[in-house]
């Protein structure tokens, strides 16, 4: 081997080894992280405001709210709500959190002919507006679906109305 090949070698394997160095460092620093999520009551406040929010509209609905990994926390469903809202409650809720998008958005980008809309066919995945991330100082904290009122506009608003009556509170444990 020539002097010169062998110097490429050496500055290889010395270059290799500060990667690794500098690797072996990064995961050391840290070993596991903090997350915020929504509290019981907190989410229970959200689904009452949503539920409120579609009564005064005239619509009888089902309202979920999910932490961060898309497990239920509350499902309210009024009296006279379809059998098949509170599910679909919880599937929107649990579409927002996973793929950090409002249902309404990804039932946009997930239309027939568009490169997503695989997505459509996975189960428990809802693809119609209802579904809507809460997140405070720039932290996802969990979603709230809502279900039963006559279109995912709607489903959305009351949704909304939901997240609005929790962001003070949410905002202020900054």
């Amino acid at each position: 081997m020539r002097m010169q090949d062998c110097v490429r070698v050496a500055a290889a394997l010395a270059c290799g080894t500060a990667m690794l160095a500098t690797v072996a460092h990064a995961g050391a620093e840290q070993a596991s992280y903090t997350v915020r999520l929504v509290t019981p009551e907190t989410a229970l406040k959200a689904a009452r405001a949503a539920l409120a929010r579609c009564r005064a509209d005239g619509f009888q609905v089902a309202v979920a709210v999910t932490d961060r990994m898309g497990v239920p926390q509350v499902m309210l469903r009024d009296r006279y709500a379809g059998p098949h809202t509170p599910g679909t409650a919880i599937a929107k809720a649990s579409t927002a959190v996973s793929f950090r998008v409002s249902t309404r958005e990804l039932g946009e980008a997930t239309q027939a002919g568009r490169a997503q809309s695989g997505i459509r066919h996975r189960p428990d995945v809802v693809a119609i507006g209802g579904g809507l991330m809460i997140e405070a100082g720039g932290a996802l904290l969990g979603a709230i679906g809502v279900s039963g009122a006559p279109g995912g506009e709607a489903d959305e608003a009351c949704a909304a109305a939901g997240i609005a009556a929790v962001r003070d509170d949410l905002e202020l444990e900054n």
